[in-house]
């Protein structure tokens, strides 16, 4: 967390930034210390993402790992919280719908702590899923950065490849993959061609 919090009840907190930023093994850290405190904590995941260490663990790309229950909306979420639970997480939390923002309110006015982890924008460089909804009503939000692979600079934007060049812009939204699909690139460095003809990019500063 970027500094300081104490509340008494329920609040959310909100992990958000690119790929390889380190989002998940944020979530990972909060969710021990958590377990550590002797808190009763739930881990939830997007049934979409089976990488690394498969579907029923969060995962993070340096190996760590912590038990998790997949599912795929926020309606599969909420039939399987477990009433003791004091923290609730929830990893890839883009990939979730609408619904996910009305569930954490509701668990945080009922006294939990939610932890979710997710990419704010998606390859294009635009707002994903429910994220921007999620960060404007959280209590605490903390947004990583990874390092651009071409300038070295702070990277801000999710760049996915395919056959190693840059994707266009009608791609599919969701593409669940690791380094082979995807880079962290700074807003300079980022590149989303307008079509798999065209090559005009957006989102680029060419000046």
């Amino acid at each position: 967390m970027s500094g300081p919090f104490h509340q008494t009840g329920g609040w959310i907190e909100v992990v958000a930034g690119v790929m390889f930023s380190g989002k998940s093994e944020e979530l990972i850290r909060r969710v021990r210390r958590a377990m550590i405190a002797k808190k009763k904590v739930q881990v939830f995941k997007s049934h979409l993402d089976a990488r690394y260490a498969g579907l029923y663990k969060v995962s993070s790309h340096d190996g760590r790992t912590v038990e998790a229950v997949p599912a795929d909306s926020a309606a599969q979420i909420s039939q399987q919280i477990n009433p003791q639970a004091n923290v609730i997480a929830i990893d890839e939390a883009q990939f979730l719908d609408d619904g996910i923002v009305e569930l954490v309110t509701s668990l945080a006015a009922r006294g939990r702590r939610v932890i979710l982890a997710g990419t704010d924008t998606d390859f294009r460089g635009e707002p994903f899923g429910p994220m921007p909804q999620l960060m404007a009503i959280a209590e605490v939000v903390d947004k990583l950065h990874a390092i651009c692979v071409l300038c070295g600079g702070p990277a801000s934007r999710n760049q996915r490849l395919i056959g190693g060049k840059p994707a266009p812009y009608n791609s599919p939204q969701v593409m669940v993959g690791g380094t082979e699909a995807y880079e962290a690139r700074c807003r300079m460095c980022h590149e989303v061609p307008a079509s798999d003809a065209g090559q005009v990019t957006l989102f680029r500063n060419t000046a």
